[in-house]
């Protein structure tokens, strides 16, 4: 196995299903089932209200409405039954623990988890670069799921198992239209715009999308068709992500000077000053939310921070949550990391991974939103070029090495903020916690001596309007 085939792996886990090249094809050959293996469920089983039949409604943010993508009607379903009952014929063990695979969580669950290891274990790229993938990559998922709830509902497609109730299925029949495959879609959607950020993986990638579309026909729950028709969308609207992702402004250079004068901050170089120049999702520009100046160096204010740092009464706890946040991430290596995977566990526990497009929602939104106060705190840092506390103080010991960058204002006090205020709206139980956890993350820089008061709070201004238009936008219901 070559290099780039090793890299995605262990997302096969045990084994990789022998598919085929076509789906159709690839189903059409039965084996032997094994009795007992999976627990079969009927149509009528477990089946709740119909999953946001108003979501194909919703707003979208590459495409310019879900009618974009309006597929045409499904085939005959009874015609096709014949064609799932065939692929239910090839389930041995290897097979169904790919279904059980793919079924954890919504549709882009694992993805998610997918694009993570890519970004950070695979290429150690910077929080920034990562979220910006992990935002191109959600958003053509979540706009496929718009898209795909127009069209479910356009149809209203009857489940496999609807048509043909001896069916049995290995997870239960989803309440909600079968045509197209959300998991195609999902699936296809993600695979391709993680193939345009790290074309080394392209063949591994669409290997997985096609086990995780196919694994729905297998598992008894959709049709051939559904699975056909889902993958067109999603590369439909990955094509949309790409064109993003080749206009959004990552790669331009940054051509300004580091400013020499007093008070200031300096280095040898304007470590990620290009990345003030992206475009952001929810802002019309970097600089829309640019706060005032911080205070003056000489000011009475400034020397009223800098005491705050040099008095707070370090400890070893203090200490070791400093350096947690700052390199463990607190069992992760970054917080977007941190806040994507609170989202999945947050998804399962109020069971809402069994409705994919508010899951798409909540991954989107969150690392939109961590993104664009990346952007607009950066924009702010290279405008005003803020001094930090060891520069202004040089008797001053922080815990860890100051970021090469400005001080003003704070990136972790504007993201983190952001992303726990967005998933305390989808799950307001827990907003609570996820502010204290946030708050902690921002303290943890005085704790640390890197950062004065006024870089957190105007960090906080700028997480606060982000995520209010943020929601604004998304005319989240």
């Amino acid at each position: 196995m070559s290099a780039n085939g090793r890299s995605l792996a262990r997302w096969h886990r045990r084994t990789v299903l022998k598919l085929g090249a076509a789906t159709t094809a690839a189903l059409g050959t039965a084996t032997t089932a094994i009795p007992g293996l999976g627990a079969p469920s009927r149509a009528a089983a477990q089946r709740t209200d119909p999953v946001e039949p108003g979501a194909g409604q919703w707003k979208t943010w590459l495409l310019p409405s879900a009618n974009e993508l309006r597929l045409p009607p499904p085939p005959d379903s009874a015609a096709e039954v014949a064609a799932v009952r065939a692929a239910a014929g090839r389930r041995d063990v290897a097979t169904l623990d790919r279904i059980a695979f793919w079924d954890a969580g919504s549709a882009a669950y694992r993805w998610n988890e997918i694009a993570l290891d890519l970004a950070n274990v695979k290429n150690n790229l910077s929080a920034s670069v990562s979220t910006r993938a992990m935002t191109l990559m959600n958003a053509a998922i979540y706009d496929g799921a718009v898209a795909a709830w127009a069209a479910k509902y356009a149809y209203n497609r009857p489940r496999p198992s609807d048509v043909d109730p001896s069916l049995t299925t290995v997870v239960s029949p989803p309440p909600s239209p079968s045509y197209p495959s959300e998991h195609a879609v999902a699936a296809a959607a993600a695979s391709a715009v993680l193939a345009h950020l790290f074309p080394e993986e392209a063949a591994a990638l669409a290997q997985l999308a096609e086990e995780a579309a196919t694994s729905r026909v297998l598992a008894g729950v959709q049709y051939p068709s559904d699975v056909a028709a889902g993958l067109e969308m999603g590369r439909a609207v990955a094509a949309r992500a790409i064109e993003r992702a080749n206009t959004d402004n990552f790669g331009a250079r940054w051509e300004g000077t580091i400013p020499d004068a007093p008070g200031r901050w300096t280095g040898p170089a304007a470590v990620n000053a290009e990345e003030s120049l992206w475009k952001p999702w929810v802002l019309s520009s970097p600089s829309q939310l640019r706060p005032g100046p911080p205070p003056a160096a000489d000011s009475s204010q400034m020397a009223a921070e800098l005491a705050e740092i040099k008095n707070f009464p370090r400890t070893p706890r203090t200490t070791g949550i400093a350096l947690g946040w700052q390199y463990g991430q607190r069992g992760t290596p970054n917080t977007h990391i941190f806040w994507d995977r609170h989202a999945s566990r947050l998804l399962f526990e109020d069971r809402l991974d069994a409705n994919p497009p508010r899951a798409a929602e909540v991954y989107l939104l969150t690392m939109m939103v961590w993104l664009d106060t990346w952007i607009a705190t950066q924009d702010t840092k290279f405008a005003y070029w803020g001094i930090r506390p060891f520069q202004l103080d040089p008797s001053l010991t922080t815990v860890f090495p100051t970021p090469p960058f400005p001080s003003y204002p704070s990136n972790r006090a504007s993201f983190n903020p952001a992303a726990a205020t967005i998933l305390g709206h989808f799950f307001p139980r827990e907003a609570g916690v996820l502010l204290d956890i946030a708050d902690e993350i921002t303290e943890s820089a005085i704790w640390a001596g890197i950062h004065f008061r006024s870089d957190l709070t105007s960090a906080r201004s700028i997480a606060d309007t982000v995520v209010r238009m943020a929601l604004e936008q998304a005319q989240v219901v």
